[in-house]
């Protein structure tokens, strides 16, 4: 069952589907997957062990995603492996590679959500009308309980990297 009018895209309210990431609970499951060397799959327990960074994009083939991922992957670097950080879109892992080789972002991990968007209805961040991923942020922490979940209302807009790097540091 969708929440009507949870985002707006460039004002026009949007459904997402499933129920919104709530703070203290464990995060919801997923399979996601990336490439290298092959196509490989990726769970939440394969980021269990440290404080993880979600950055939700819908395409980052679009001029606002590029930016939050530029962004976070620019922060993120002086937090070396101390961290998981990751992007989710339902690019295909072979563009997210070819986009993240082009720009040199190097401390955020791609992994995709093309198969059967999984992850957008678990998470409650599947917009419906569009099958894309609505923009947002979440911070596990190493026991995989989430402790920040932003959701972007707007999803032209950006997200609130501030909050977000706060709740990931205060873990470390």
């Amino acid at each position: 069952m969708g929440r009507s009018g949870a985002v707006t895209f460039k004002g026009n309210p949007l459904t997402l589907a499933g129920e919104a990431v709530q703070v203290g609970k464990p995060a919801p499951d997923f399979k996601l997957c990336y490439y290298e060397g092959g196509l490989k799959d990726t769970t939440p327990a394969d980021l269990k062990g440290k404080p993880t960074i979600i950055s939700v994009v819908p395409s980052l083939d679009t001029p606002v995603c590029q930016i939050q991922t530029k962004k976070f992957n620019e922060e993120l670097g002086t937090l070396g492996d101390k961290i998981n950080a990751v992007t989710v879109s339902v690019d295909l892992p072979f563009a997210m590679n070819r986009f993240c080789g082009a720009e040199s972002i190097k401390n955020l991990k791609s992994l995709s959500d093309y198969k059967d968007r999984n992850f957008g209805k678990n998470w409650g961040m599947l917009i419906e009308e569009l099958q894309l991923l609505a923009r947002g942020t979440f911070v596990l922490d190493s026991n995989g309980t989430v402790v920040y979940a932003e959701q972007v209302k707007e999803v032209a807009d950006e997200p609130n990297y501030a909050a977000s790097l706060a709740a990931l540091k205060k873990l470390l």
